[in-house]
């Protein structure tokens, strides 16, 4: 694939993303398109439900896959590294495409909200839009959508895959010192908080949470193979998704150096005394302190 070419492939699945992105909000909150997940046509319920069901698995099932790294291997044999994200972005942009296309409408009504519960509501769904473009930009918006590897790709010629990089620093900041999936959070939020939730909208909320969780999981798997140690004393302190005021991390608390839960020999050899002290420190870990990355800052992570 020449520059060029890899360039304006690059660009087109940025604009698949931005086009997918802006659509997808639309059609959570129920606003501004011809069909959204609580209008555009009503057929029988069962049917309604077997297809809706059928098209989240389908997501699913593309997203999950194309984010394993025995795919990612495989796609290498045919995609020059720069490349393999922005395949990763537009396949999710079209399955998304696909789901608003042939999503079915079930409106029967389960709450209806409305005064300061409804304005409530309302202003959940757009602080999680807010947390989800937060959590992108703090991972970078353009290696996010791959469109920043196609740059480098274009301007030198060559992109390293992260194989041969190796894993970017474990580091922390903003959103990352509450929760380790800031993005999930946000996502969350903009499927539950509205004033209005249908049948068919509750469909949604639960087959996209469900698959959410289990991404959730799965990533949380390559993290720790990828960081060990650090990425589970980060799971100590931080909650995965519900924020808590106890688990905001200092920045000199982030970056201290990470802990072993085994108690130190008071006396013995001077090897094994100071294989239980941490790098460059002059005493025993005592407790459990961390650095984090989730994908925060310079997040840790190839996909999502």
């Amino acid at each position: 694939m020449t520059r060029y070419l890899c360039l304006a492939y690059g660009l087109l699945a940025y604009g698949g993303f931005l086009v997918a992105a802006l659509a997808l909000v639309g059609f959570i909150g129920d606003f501004g398109l011809p069909k959204t997940v609580n209008a555009g046509g009503e057929v029988d319920g069962l049917f309604a439900l077997a297809v809706n069901s059928c098209l989240i698995l389908l997501f699913g099932l593309q997203h999950s896959l194309m984010a394993r790294p025995g795919f990612k291997q495989w796609l290498a044999e045919f995609l020059p590294p720069a490349a393999e994200r922005p395949t990763f972005i537009l396949a999710t942009a079209l399955m998304l495409g696909l789901l608003f296309l042939l999503w079915q409408p079930i409106p029967a009504d389960i709450w209806v909200a409305e005064g300061i519960a409804g304005g409530l509501l309302t202003a959940g769904f757009w602080l999680g839009w807010l947390i989800v473009g937060l959590a992108a930009g703090l991972t970078s918006h353009l290696e996010f959508t791959g469109l920043g590897q196609v740059l480098r790709a274009f301007r030198h010629r060559r992109v390293r895959r992260p194989q041969a990089t190796g894993p970017r620093p474990f580091e922390t900041r903003s959103l990352y010192r509450f929760v380790r999936h800031p993005m999930y959070t946000g996502l969350l939020m903009t499927f539950w908080l509205t004033p209005r939730m249908t049948v068919g909208q509750l469909l949604f909320a639960a087959g996209m949470t469900g698959y959410l969780l289990i991404g959730l999981r799965f990533e949380e798997q390559d993290l720790e193979r990828r960081y060990g140690r650090r990425y589970r004393a980060y799971q100590r302190r931080v909650p995965a998704l519900i924020p808590r005021p106890a688990a905001s991390l200092s920045g000199r608390e982030a970056n201290r150096p990470v802990v072993q839960t085994r108690s130190c020999p008071a006396r013995g050899p001077r090897q094994a005394r100071a294989d239980c002290y941490a790098p460059g420190t002059r005493g025993p870990r005592t407790g459990p302190t961390s650095s984090a990355l989730t994908g925060g800052g310079r997040r840790a992570r190839e996909d999502s």
